[in-house]
């Protein structure tokens, strides 16, 4: 049998997260992305692409106000039947990321947006609508598989055994433009498989951008003692990373740069022969 979409993963990923994540999450992706969000008492915060919600309970129950989205139907369905059990007060919503039409402008302190954009085919979108959504001052912070190093089969572990010891090194092929292809998931003997799309990580620094959003910091996560112990790439991730945590704050339209600054300053200079209107 083959598949390819999320939904048709919903009962498995389900049961994988859990509460409180599978290992990957829990020992080396969500530590780094819990330390660069911080205190989330009081906040108010969009679980963009949150899957079965492990992370929106997290928040709800540390005092934020949440709203999960997801495009994935029986994911959500999953989630509010988890919400109906506890009721921690999320509001969970089936939804497009680039098209969050139903939530106000500048609602949200943080979106978090967890191992999520790098699966979404328009994620231009979904960024411009984190920015849409956040309010002044207000952050993104986001897990991806790291671009440089992370681009599904055309990224490959070297391990090369001398006498003495063992070289790891990734191979990369196909960085410097966006591509997609299909993830396989091996799960019950059928060949399930979701689309992942690679992008330069200055391909997200453009988008975070025009979407007014200005790049804070950059973590990439470090496996844990948990982690190298229970994943036998653990000790390869020790010396490089697969996942890459992004925190960026809305400040609003920035001003063109490049050769969009050079186009702009065009459309604004007066016609030759003219003298412009606010000079003597």
């Amino acid at each position: 049998m083959t598949a390819s979409s999320w939904e048709s993963l919903a009962a498995w990923y389900d049961e994988k997260q859990g509460d409180t994540g599978d290992l990957w999450h829990r020992t080396l992706i969500d530590p780094a992305l819990l330390r660069v969000l911080g205190r989330v008492r009081g906040l108010r915060i969009l679980d963009l692409g949150c899957g079965n919600g492990y992370l929106s309970r997290r928040f709800a129950r540390a005092g934020a106000r949440v709203v999960g989205v997801d495009s994935s139907a029986p994911i959500i369905k999953r989630a509010k039947r988890r919400e109906s059990a506890e009721p921690l007060g999320i509001a969970y919503h089936v939804a497009d990321a680039a098209h969050l039409d139903f939530l106000v402008a500048e609602r949200f302190d943080v979106v978090v947006c967890n191992m999520a954009l790098m699966d979404i085919e328009d994620a231009e979108g979904a960024i411009g609508e984190v920015g849409r959504v956040l309010r002044k001052g207000g952050r993104l912070v986001a897990s991806i598989s790291h671009p440089c190093f992370d681009q599904g089969t055309s990224s490959t572990w070297l391990l090369e055994r001398s006498f003495r010891s063992l070289k790891v090194s990734r191979r990369i092929a196909r960085y410097r433009r966006p591509f997609s292809e299909e993830t396989p998931w091996g799960i019950e003997e059928r060949a399930v498989t979701t689309t992942g799309y690679h992008r330069p990580l200055s391909w997200y620094a453009r988008a975070l951008r025009d979407a007014g959003l200005l790049i804070r910091s950059l973590e990439e996560p470090e496996p844990t003692k948990e982690f190298i112990e229970g994943s036998p790439q653990g000790p390869y991730m020790a010396e490089i990373p697969l996942h890459l945590v992004i925190e960026a704050v809305k400040t609003g339209p920035q001003p063109p740069v490049g050769e969009h600054a050079v186009a702009a300053k065009a459309r604004a200079r007066p016609p030759r022969g003219r003298r412009p209107a606010n000079r003597r």
